[in-house]
């Protein structure tokens, strides 16, 4: 499904009416291509530790051009601001209105990325007080951006540095083109050493990170299913397709386009995970990432709802990964660096009319995912979660078409998502680059205005 107001306006003379009018003129989002450099333009580095030094030549070791001031005039790629040893509030004025210099100067596509502490991780109210400023002003810098451009956050927890291996990964994902819809969010990253990664070039994003690894993505067959098996297959993944036998013939045509293989079964049944477990283990020994993306919606209001719609979205959207997530964990299959990563949906975070059922099953997931983290130890095993916005399917095809054009314009980036920027962020965390990253909910969204 396309969005034919957003091709319009990107037009020159439909473009002029629109600014002329005052009407939203969203962007061309810049995505991933292989093979596409991390920066076009030089990217700035500013901060004045030492996390911010050791950063500027990891920058450079990535044939990025680096500046650790703004020149006048410049384009700038992306702005990356190092605050990991603010004290106080006042430590944000200088580097913040740096930051203001940059983004005027920030090309279409731009990327605006704050590393900082935990304001979690200070017994300081001082120091918790700035660390957790910053998280309210890239924020509101996100609203601001125009031009495609986004602004996200990185938090170290612990002792991580700004050149940890997840540090380091979160940091390319967030300036590449893999995160076109993430957009006013902060990640969590702990430090995790190399000897407990599954490989030693997961961090190499022109390349295949999953390569020689096997995934499992649920409700496969269409839409977002059938997108991040592709995206998993393109970054080397061997993937094994799961969905209801009644979507068989499209499910096969999936496992066929990625050359993996086709599971039919559906995953409310008591013996899925195991049924799994077997189709991984006899032809591929080890299963290293499991996709919870099945999900369905049987919407009504509450005062409409019986037990029937109640139930099954339930037993689909969060039982089942429960149960499932039980069964990996106890079997020797599944491996002792896998990934788990569940589909949840921002309305299970600020609801949706008509969607009491699903926003449960969603908040449940969220629930899930953090509540589990600690049996999946960051570094070895990890689950996280995804919360797609607003996404161009099959599904909001169908919602009428004046609400679908507001539904696409509440957001900082003013249009909707494609099933590729949901399956770029979960390959990222199916990725060696997201090691350290565990029971965090990454909204893929655009900022959305409402509870994001």
């Amino acid at each position: 499904m396309t969005d034919a107001y957003l091709d319009l306006v990107n037009t020159p003379l439909p473009g002029r009416i629109a600014k002329r009018l005052g009407l939203p003129r969203p962007s061309v989002l810049r995505r991933y291509a292989p093979g596409e450099p991390i920066a076009t333009h030089p990217v700035l580095v500013a901060g004045s530790g030492a996390g911010a030094d050791a950063l500027a030549e990891v920058l450079l070791g990535w044939d990025v051009e680096v500046r650790r001031h703004v020149l006048p005039g410049e384009k700038l790629s992306a702005a990356v601001l190092v605050l990991d040893t603010v004290s106080a509030p006042a430590d944000l004025a200088a580097p913040m209105l740096e930051l203001g210099q940059a983004v005027r100067l920030l090309a279409p596509g731009g990327r605006v990325v704050g590393i900082l502490r935990s304001s979690a991780d200070t017994a300081d109210p001082a120091a918790a007080a700035a660390r957790q400023g910053v998280d309210g002003a890239l924020r509101s810098v996100a609203h601001e951006l125009r031009g495609g451009a986004t602004a996200n956050g990185i938090i170290l927890r612990g002792t991580a540095s700004t050149t940890d291996p997840t540090t380091l990964g979160t940091l390319r994902f967030l300036l590449s083109g893999r995160s076109a819809y993430v957009d006013g969010q902060f990640v969590e990253v702990t430090d995790v050493p190399a000897a407990k990664l599954a490989t030693t070039d997961g961090d190499d994003l022109s390349g295949q990170p999953l390569a020689g690894r096997t995934a499992v993505v649920t409700g496969a067959a269409r839409g977002i299913g059938a997108k991040i098996a592709e995206v998993l297959a393109r970054d080397g993944a061997r993937v094994v397709a799961v969905d209801v036998p009644a979507a068989g013939e499209q499910l096969a045509a999936v496992a066929n386009r990625v050359g993996g293989t086709a599971l039919q079964l559906d995953i409310t049944a008591p013996d899925a995970a195991a049924r799994i477990l077997e189709h991984v283990g006899q032809r591929h020994g080890v299963l290293d990432a499991v996709v919870h993306n099945a999900g369905i919606t049987r919407d009504k209001l509450l005062a409409n709802m019986d037990a029937a719609r109640w139930d099954s979205v339930i037993a689909v959207n969060i039982a089942s990964q429960l149960r499932m997530n039980e069964d990996l964990l106890a079997s020797s299959v599944f491996s002792d660096t896998g990934r788990i990563v569940s589909l949840a949906s921002t309305s299970g975070i600020a609801g949706n009319r008509g969607q009491t059922n699903y926003a449960a099953s969603k908040a449940g997931v969220i629930g899930m995912v953090r509540a589990q983290a600690a049996a999946f130890d960051a570094g070895t095993r990890t689950i996280n979660a995804v919360a797609p916005g607003f996404i161009e399917t099959e599904m909001t095809g169908r919602i009428p078409p004046l609400r679908r054009q507001v539904a696409r314009r509440l957001s900082s980036l003013q249009q909707g998502g494609l099933p590729v920027d949901v399956a770029e962020t979960i390959a990222f965390l199916a990725s060696d680059d997201a090691a350290g990253i565990n029971g965090q909910v990454v909204r893929v969204c655009g900022q959305n205005l409402v509870g994001a």
